[in-house]
């Protein structure tokens, strides 16, 4: 029933997913949420959001941001990024998805999507084909709108946990 919004990885952090990995794997486009996966709801770009982009691209990867917000938001945190981005997004649409590959020149099968909310980025992420990485929002503090969408995500990550723990009993992960 909630299986549409499980997430592919489910992490603690955007600052712990294993890039080179993942770009080993052939991955060579990231796609990011902004606000509480890569800084605080609201913040410009800090010190681990420049480092983490100056390591993708000495990795390789193309890297688009796309964000709901609108675009004084966006164009304020990527100041210090300097990556591609698109605002006013409608995530989970998947219209702006397809749009961020083709900014970077990637398909589905080589660009993955990082965010921390299950019904806007994950959800939107799956929609558009695109392997998902959820991840632990940095900072409490968010909009009302978010704070009772984050109460129905517990209930989809109950059972997506309690999947993930029938999966490894089984041996199937």
């Amino acid at each position: 029933m909630f299986n549409m919004f499980f997430p592919d990885e489910y992490l603690a952090s955007t600052y712990v997913i294993p890039f080179e990995d993942l770009y080993q794997k052939g991955y060579r486009g990231i796609i990011f949420d902004i606000d509480n996966t890569l800084v605080p709801h609201g913040e410009p770009a800090d010190d681990r959001a420049r480092k983490l982009f100056s390591r993708l691209k000495e990795i390789g990867f193309a890297t688009c941001l796309i964000s709901n917000n609108q675009e004084p938001r966006v164009k304020m945190f990527n100041e210090e990024i300097q990556t591609s981005y698109i605002f006013d997004a409608h995530k989970p649409m998947t219209k702006n998805y397809i749009r961020a590959m083709e900014i970077m020149g990637t398909d589905r099968n080589s660009t993955l999507f990082v965010g921390d909310q299950l019904f806007t980025d994950v959800w939107g992420a799956k929609r558009a084909g695109i392997y998902n990485i959820l991840v632990k929002p940095i900072h409490p503090k968010e909009e009302i709108q978010i704070v009772l969408k984050r109460y129905l995500e517990k209930i989809v990550l109950y059972f997506y946990k309690r999947e993930k723990n029938r999966q490894k009993k089984q041996g199937l992960k």
